[in-house]
């Protein structure tokens, strides 16, 4: 994976019920608190648990560069009374067209939609131009799987990935969603 240089930040995606809008600074306070919950970050590959001091900052730093591979979009309710931000979802550039999806939303929001929603305007916009979208839950989080099969996206097989809030592997459940030809920007 090859970052790009340069890269404009990811343009503003509108859903239903929220926006999905490049990180902020600001942003961080949020995603500290959310990402500290042992549920959630047991839910992920990457978030540790505990989350160390300044692990938030970064991650938005990263987000923020001109030389990411990945584009992450902040869920944000507030243009419809709801909080700022409600979760989270990415896009990793991948070779030959591919991108991964990956998606997250704080644990008082789950089960409201939120992920799907977020999932079928990003996956709607496909902002990257992407032929494929590829996606991996964790076997445990069946919740997070209907959000991809609602969203169009086909199993493809299992597998595992590491949990470093888990410090184990943990079996995984893979997706792909084939986009429209043409699709590519």
């Amino acid at each position: 994976m090859n970052a790009l240089l340069s890269q404009p930040q990811p343009p503003v995606v509108t859903a239903e019920r929220f926006i999905l809008r490049p990180l902020k600074t600001s942003d961080a306070g949020l995603i500290a608190q959310y990402m500290s919950d042992r549920r959630l970050a047991e839910g992920t590959r990457s978030i540790p648990h505990p989350l160390p001091p300044g692990a938030a900052e970064a991650y938005v730093k990263r987000a923020l560069s001109d030389a990411r591979v990945e584009d992450v979009w902040a869920i944000d309710g507030s243009d419809h009374q709801l909080t700022e931000l409600l979760g989270i979802v990415s896009l990793t550039r991948l070779e030959h067209g591919h991108s991964e999806l990956q998606f997250w939303v704080g644990p008082g929001f789950w089960n409201t939609g939120f992920a799907s929603e977020a999932v079928a305007a990003l996956v709607a916009a496909n902002p990257q131009g992407a032929d494929t979208l590829c996606a991996e839950v964790f076997q445990d989080n069946p919740g997070s799987a209907r959000v991809l099969t609602n969203c169009g996206f086909d199993y493809l097989g299992d597998a595992e990935s590491w949990s470093v809030a888990r410090g184990a592997r943990v079996p995984t459940w893979t997706y792909v969603r084939r986009m429209k030809p043409g699709a590519r920007k």
